[in-house]
């Protein structure tokens, strides 16, 4: 990616770029390559890719695969946009406007079971675990998931959390219709809950959950419901392939692929460091909120169990299947896909490359 003019504020071409929705990470003090030039032997190849909301910490890897020189070692020259959520970075990945994007792989099986849906399929799994949640206030009487009954639950606009409740409310013994639904704007959901006009949200819990503490609701007065420490088998957010482009390009796919591997690793090692090139992609953040925001991802929903054993990136298709029958419990599949169906585990690393260490 070429650098921005020095007569140009960093300011003006962000918030440029932000109204055609697309990013153009800027490699951090130290790190700067020569971004005009690519290896000799090597064609670099162009690759559009899409985030589902704007850049956070959780974008740290993708973050720091640019501005470390992690694509550009690939031969990859990639440009990233940010989209309005998951059901938009499928369907530009669908329609071939993105090459690669990142989706919550839940929404893709949903997405999947369209009778016109095009074969997309995921590469790559960020979060082992997915981050659902409900987030709550003990002051307003939820100590625990079953105290939620006679309670108002917040539901945000395009909440992906809310669409495995009712699996969720089944495996805990939980009446769903005891618990009011009450829809509400994504843009007030932690203002909501901190003014206590609803009881508890559903939402992420690196989200929800630090942005109200960053709210000045005490820790203390937070009760946090993540789904999978109540049997949830689902993963989150994974890397999805437009399926031309990973029929014509499978070398750049991997490249892709390891070069996110490796950014992912970085932040693992030093999640502060990561941050600090976070920030420079970021209008107005907050260092300690974003810091805070990726220690509890990569403690509840990157750095797990699975990934600890197994490395980055892959799925276990006993666990794809429990998590189907999660989804069936608010989705009626027209043929009920195989892990093969949603997941190509062709272009991962080998399990060296993808090992924690």
């Amino acid at each position: 990616m070429r650098r921005t003019p020095t007569n140009i504020s960093r300011r003006h071409v962000l918030l440029s770029l932000s109204a055609l929705g697309s990013v153009t990470f800027c490699a951090s003090s130290g790190q700067a390559a020569d971004d005009d030039k690519t290896p000799d032997d090597k064609t670099s190849t162009t690759i559009q890719f899409a985030l589902e909301r704007a850049v956070d910490a959780i974008a740290a890897p993708f973050v720091l695969a640019d501005v470390r020189g992690l694509y550009r070692a690939e031969n990859l020259n990639v440009t990233t946009t940010v989209a309005g959520g998951s059901k938009e970075t499928i369907a530009r990945v669908a329609s071939g406007a993105s090459d690669i994007a990142l989706a919550d792989l839940n929404a893709l099986i949903r997405y999947r079971g369209d009778s016109d849906a095009a074969p997309v399929k995921a590469v790559f799994v960020l979060l082992n675990v997915a981050p659902y949640a409900i987030v709550a206030r003990k002051s307003r009487g939820v100590i625990s998931l079953g105290s939620l009954e006679g309670k108002v639950l917040g539901v945000a606009d395009r909440d992906l959390a809310i669409r495995l409740w009712p699996a969720l409310a089944k495996r805990n013994n939980i009446k769903l219709a005891a618990v009011k639904q009450e829809r509400i704007s994504a843009a007030v959901r932690e203002p909501m809950l901190s003014a206590g006009q609803v009881d508890a949200v559903t939402g992420f819990s690196y989200l929800s959950a630090v942005n109200l503490r960053d709210r000045g609701v005490p820790a203390d007065d937070l009760a946090v419901f993540r789904f999978a420490e109540f049997g949830s088998a689902a993963y989150g957010l994974a890397l999805i392939v437009n399926p031309k482009f990973a029929a014509t390009r499978p070398e750049a796919v991997k490249a892709f692929i390891r070069a996110v591997t490796a950014g992912t690793q970085l932040a693992i090692k030093d999640p502060a460091k990561a941050i600090t090139d976070v920030m420079t992609q970021m209008e107005n953040g907050s260092r300690e909120l974003e810091l805070a925001r990726l220690r509890v991802a990569m403690t509840d929903n990157i750095l797990t169990d699975d990934v600890r054993r197994d490395g980055l990136g892959g799925i276990d298709a006993a666990r794809f299947e429990a998590s189907l029958n999660e989804i069936a419990e608010d989705f009626t599949f027209r043929k009920r896909p195989s892990a093969a169906d949603i997941f190509d585990d062709s272009f991962l690393p080998g399990s060296v490359g993808r090992k924690i260490n």
